[in-house]
């Protein structure tokens, strides 16, 4: 890994202008529009989910080489399971956060504890760009009938146990009155646009203040309070959705607010880092509700 120093280019900005690149282009680089055999979900070779900017950022490669398959790794990750990354091909930058504790003066001759977060960037590349990999790392397609209920996308909303109401033209979540609105599911153009919108709203009920008040972190944002509690709903769902097999670019109305994104980004390099790890928190908390959840410490 290379560690981040004055020499290495600014990776918030960086990553940061790719993400604003993608929005002046009408692109929300936190979804993928296809189907597939595997979990959507951006994986490592171990199967474990990416998190956070991360998914955002082998979204954004997905979508632009249109790879199927959701495995990620290293080029010595893929040689240890007999692969070999094809000669030519570009690997993708993911990010790695992490912190050490230093002393510090605190001005009166005392060393005091310090905690400095850092932020370093690695390659990984797509199974798809790579050769000799075991069966299981290459997806298949996937066809579902337009208006089948999706079973697992159904028990999970179920066991939220949030008030979801049905009816009406519009969806949208009352945080005063706590419940989530919904047209009928018939009235949506298939049911992949059903879950991906109901995503959307249960990311939205996420931060009520009896759940994780996020009311508080996104403050921080100023004037583009709401922008950024509606970018933390599209990443959620785009999350959430990627998890449960569906699709989850289909919230067509948001269209609307990628010019209060790019304002957004624009203003603060991190923001949208900021707005994936508080999705990720979000779709963190829909999950420890259902009844396999593992305990939380």
């Amino acid at each position: 890994m290379r560690k981040n120093t004055p020499d290495l280019a600014d990776l918030y900005q960086q990553i940061t202008n790719r993400v604003i690149a993608a929005l002046e282009h009408q692109q929300k680089p936190w979804t993928r529009t296809w189907h597939s055999s595997q979990p959507q979900l951006p994986l490592r070779h171990c199967g474990t989910p990416y998190r956070g900017i991360n998914t955002v950022l082998l979204f954004m490669a997905a979508m632009a080489k249109g790879y199927r398959t959701p495995f990620w790794m290293t080029y010595r990750q893929a040689q240890a399971l007999g692969g070999q990354v094809r000669r030519g091909e570009t690997a993708t930058t993911v990010t790695y956060s992490d912190s050490f504790e230093t002393l510090d003066d605190n001005g009166q001759g005392v060393a005091e504890p310090k905690r400095i977060w850092f932020l370093k960037e690695y390659k990984v590349s797509n199974a798809e760009q790579t050769d000799g990999l075991p069966a299981r790392f290459y997806a298949a397609p996937l066809t579902r009938p337009h208006h089948a209920r999706i079973a697992q996308a159904e028990a999970f909303f179920a066991h939220l146990r949030a008030d979801i109401w049905h009816g009406g033209d519009v969806p949208f979540y009352a945080p005063r009155l706590d419940f989530i609105q919904m047209p009928p599911f018939e009235s949506f153009i298939d049911a992949e646009a059903y879950y991906a919108t109901l995503a959307h709203e249960a990311v939205h009920w996420t931060g009520h203040p009896s759940r994780l008040n996020r009311g508080l972190a996104t403050k921080r944002f100023a004037e583009h309070e709401l922008a950024a509690e509606e970018l933390i709903a599209e990443m959620g769902a785009a999350f959430l959705c990627a998890a449960l097999g569906v699709d989850s670019d289909l919230r067509h109305d948001h269209v609307s607010y990628l010019a209060h994104w790019l304002r957004l980004l624009q203003a603060d390099k991190r923001a949208v880092f900021t707005a994936a790890a508080l999705a990720q928190k979000a779709v963190d908390f829909l999950h420890s509700l259902q009844p396999d959840a593992a305990p939380q410490e």
